[in-house]
């Protein structure tokens, strides 16, 4: 009976954990499966750990949301490490999981798996550059359950994975979760030129350059109702306040 969890095997499960939302840890989750057979572990216990690092999560506590209460030293060494760098962690996280697939004969559901990457949502790339944005995005989609953060819209082609913090002004947080937010393509671009910002209080405020149109239709039917609202919290990893100042006093028009 295996008991004691290597530390690749947790930097696994937290690479699930950051992908999947939280109503999805548990066994009978096909993610869940997968890594089960990969690492040699039942997806009962795969998906308990998920839970465990849900205690370790100050945002989720936040949320009011409880998990496991046994955890290990381990679990705690394995959070703290992607809080404090999670760019290079969660590449390296990548790296593991590819290196598991290549190593595992194809199971059930690792056939599954290799078919969903051909596909493109898993697909292996050849460059750093596209493993981040591709798993940026994924993160991000699942934090807030494929919806806009501020309109709710939830067509998938429709959405972006948006850096509060831009891409090109800090490498060490490209792939943090806290410095993305789902968005419409059209807040997405309305935020990326400093159009709307969000404040520590999570309300979208409108720069007095896009209020020259409030008297234009399209103002009216795809922005006004949206001015000073709180937006749709994710259900993880909270926008960062730091990034989010960062917006408001580099980005945003004001």
């Amino acid at each position: 009976m295996r008991n004691n969890w290597t530390r690749d095997e947790l930097i696994l499960a937290f690479n699930l954990y950051c992908k999947l939302p939280y109503g999805q840890f548990n066994n009978r989750n096909s993610e869940v499966k997968i890594l089960a057979d990969l690492i040699g572990r039942t997806p009962g216990a795969v998906a308990y750990k998920l839970v465990n690092f849900v205690s370790l999560d100050p945002k989720q506590k936040l949320l009011g949301r409880k998990g496991a209460t046994n955890i290990g030293k381990l679990d705690k060494e394995i959070f703290q490490e992607f809080t404090e760098n999670f760019d290079d962690l969660f590449y390296k996280s990548e790296d593991l999981l590819l290196s598991k697939i290549e190593e595992n004969k194809p199971k059930t559901h690792i056939d599954k798996l290799i078919d969903e990457r051909k596909k493109g949502e898993y697909k292996i790339r050849k460059t750093k550059v596209r493993i981040n944005q591709e798993y940026f995005r994924t993160i991000v989609m699942s934090n807030y359950i494929n919806g806009c953060g501020v309109t709710g819209i939830s067509i998938p082609e429709l959405l972006v994975a948006s850096h509060i913090k831009p891409w090109s002004k800090d490498e060490k947080n490209r792939l943090n979760p806290s410095n993305g937010i789902c968005l419409s393509a059209t807040f997405d671009k309305a935020f990326d030129k400093g159009l709307i910002t969000i404040n520590s209080s999570f309300k979208v405020l409108f720069s007095s350059q896009l209020k020259k149109y409030l008297k234009e239709d399209f103002y009216k039917s795809e922005f006004e109702r949206f001015e000073n609202l709180r937006m749709n919290l994710p259900i993880k990893f909270l926008p960062n306040e730091e990034f989010l100042q960062f917006h408001q006093e580099t980005i945003f028009l004001g």
